[in-house]
């Protein structure tokens, strides 16, 4: 899996002219999945996002998470994050799971972020045209590929 984490002061999704969802104060997650992505993907990769401190202290220290700042967070799946683009200048998305493995681990990863963050998330539609709209904070923008725990 892997994943962009953004600390925005704002997100949402539109679908169709449609707001799918819309936060404030919080974390914009962009999620692609490979086929070879496994449940320890899955809870590795909820616990670090969750934990991750990316929100200023009293000192303005990025040493808060998002649990302590009770924030919000939207997760948005992104095939494109396997783009490879080593040959030529047309992407190869060729790990990117096809949708029969790709959305049942982009619910249960939606699901175990839910259950470790202890309250709802927003989310984009799997495969829709979405437009994302957010407001970077810092900005901050950090990239983790469960593949390389680094």
């Amino acid at each position: 899996m892997r994943a962009v984490i953004q600390r925005v002061s704002r997100a949402s999704v539109t679908v169709n002219d449609e707001l799918v969802s819309s936060i404030q104060n919080g974390l914009l997650v962009l999620l692609g999945i490979e086929a070879s992505d496994t449940e320890d993907d899955i809870s590795w990769l909820s616990k670090k996002v969750v934990n991750l401190r990316v929100f200023n202290d009293e000192q303005e220290v990025m040493n808060r998470s998002i649990l302590d700042e009770n924030g919000e967070m939207i997760i948005v799946s992104q095939f494109t994050l396997h783009a490879q683009t080593k040959k030529g200048n047309r992407p190869s998305y060729i790990k990117a799971a096809k949708p029969e493995f790709a959305i049942p681990m982009y619910e249960r990863f939606v699901t175990k972020v839910e259950l470790d963050l202890g309250k709802k998330v927003g989310t984009g539609v799997f495969g829709a045209d979405m437009k994302v709209d957010l407001l970077n904070d810092g900005p901050v923008t950090i990239w983790i590929d469960t593949k390389n725990k680094e």
